[in-house]
């Protein structure tokens, strides 16, 4: 938003800021923030840095636990959702020394370094992508986790199972089950807040493609938003998610990306759009290649494919990521790739005809993730399948311009498929994570807590007793 401090200055005098909040990721990919006055901003904010106790976030200690973050002043946003005037800003995790040096650990510096290597190898110099948002607006949520009752309970005014209710706010135009894509008004009650949250996106530089009620009925929607360099696209996904989050709760409703919060319903996907340039040229287009696509774009492809179940750890992050990566869902299992194929990993849109929008998308991801670790893992796997010019046909991965889903069985066992847990994932990042420490870019440390982090969450789940197992077993 602001090339230099005085712009910065001027535009708080001018509105009558009161508030600087900064916004820092902590590993899992949740924002923590600190505020200061405005007075306190000043030069030396943005030189010296703001202290604060790095060992709360979850990165691996270093040989001191007190960091600094310093701002950068590019990221500022107004904050619509306070009540004091407000201007927040991203800032980027450094370890104090002189001079300070980026803390290796920080997302936001995997992505820069994520990127640079891309220029190091001269292969392009520029990647941008395109993430689809989609989530869930609810009217009420309640849970609890106790040792002798566990149960979550969810609501939404235009859910079919509230078409028999008889109080003063149902009037009908319920959505059925997996009924709700495109679903117009006045079934879509959710139009005018998805409006509020697009325009609230673009006053804040977000450039919103469209938006539409996805296929789940009870309220979930979509936005999609316009292509962006990666790290840039790492800010604006974490901007995005606040926006939403906190323009659902102003309105007395709550919204959330958890991929599978819904028996028997879509999930929450973000599909991931990619393409490469160099010198503004496109990298991954050809005229005469399979669907519009070039050789480097196919081993791109190939690099993904080939390491999707370690990219599966960071992209589908939770145990619940894996109840919406089942067959039946709109949600791809089969690592493969093909043309406006939804069922597969890797899908090229067939409408993407330019050279400048040929582009393909990596479908099996979902918002929960880290976005900067998401991101980098897809491009350094890409980079890695570009480098060893991997063949995703030799490999077996097709194309496959069939429904996977309708397969004969023998034909699908030929087909590999995602992690069907959060543990085999860990295990495939275990197994397969070199192309992550390529050009320093990944830690190691990184991924060795990203793993035990993950492991712990995973066990958490496995020890608690499910309902279902009541229904199955509590008989025997």
């Amino acid at each position: 938003m602001f090339n230099d401090l005085d712009e910065f200055q001027h535009y708080c005098k001018q509105n009558n800021v009161k508030m600087i909040d900064f916004k820092m990721i902590d590993l899992l990919g949740r924002w923590r923030h600190l505020t200061m006055p405005v007075g306190r901003f000043t030069h030396e904010t943005l030189t010296d840095g703001i202290g604060f106790d790095g060992s709360n976030y979850g990165y691996a200690p270093v040989e001191k636990s007190d960091m600094v973050f310093i701002p950068d002043i590019r990221t500022a946003f107004t904050d619509p959702f306070c009540a004091v005037p407000t201007v927040s800003m991203i800032g980027d995790i450094f370890v104090i020394g002189n001079p300070h040096r980026r803390f290796d650990q920080d997302p936001r510096t995997i992505a820069d370094a994520a990127e640079n290597y891309l220029r190091s190898t001269g292969i392009a110099d520029t990647i941008l992508i395109s993430p689809e948002f989609e989530f869930f607006v609810f009217d009420h949520l309640s849970y609890e986790t106790l040792p002798h009752r566990c149960s979550f309970e969810v609501d939404a005014q235009q859910a079919e199972w509230n078409s028999c209710k008889k109080d003063k706010w149902n009037l009908g135009f319920k959505i059925p089950l997996k009924g709700g894509y495109h679903i117009d008004q006045p079934f879509d009650i959710l139009y005018n807040l998805r409006c509020e949250i697009c325009c609230l996106l673009e006053e804040r530089n977000v450039k919103v493609k469209y938006h539409h009620h996805e296929v789940a009925g009870p309220g979930q929607v979509e936005i999609e938003v316009e292509s962006g360099t990666m790290r840039e696209m790492a800010d604006k996904t974490m901007l995005i998610k606040y926006m939403i989050r906190n323009a659902a709760f102003m309105a007395g409703k709550t919204a959330t990306f958890m991929p599978k919060p819904l028996c028997g319903e879509a999930g929450n996907g973000m599909h991931v759009h990619m393409h490469l340039f160099k010198n503004n040229e496109p990298v991954f287009y050809d005229a005469n290649g399979y669907s519009g696509l070039s050789k480097s774009a196919l081993s791109f492809i190939g690099g993904i494919l080939k390491h999707a179940p370690a990219i599966s750890a960071f992209a589908n992050p939770s145990t619940n990521s894996y109840k919406r990566l089942v067959p039946g869902y709109e949600a791809p299992v089969s690592i493969c790739f093909a043309t406006a194929n939804r069922s597969a990993v890797i899908r090229i849109p067939d409408y993407a005809q330019q050279p400048a929008q040929k582009r393909f998308e990596y479908r099996a991801g979902d918002a929960t993730c880290n976005p900067y670790l998401a991101y980098s893992a897809m491009l350094m796997a890409g980079i890695d399948g570009m480098l060893n010019q991997i063949d995703p046909t030799a490999q077996g991965y097709g194309p496959y311009d069939v429904n996977l889903y309708n397969l004969p069985e023998a034909e699908k066992k030929k087909i590999k498929g995602l992690p069907t847990s959060l543990e085999a994932a860990l295990d495939a990042l275990e197994a397969d994570h070199d192309f992550l420490l390529a050009g320093n870019v990944f830690p190691q440390r990184l991924i060795e807590v990203w793993i035990e982090r993950k492991r712990k969450e995973a066990a958490r789940v496995a020890v608690v007793p499910h309902p279902v197992e009541f229904a199955l077993y509590y008989d025997l």
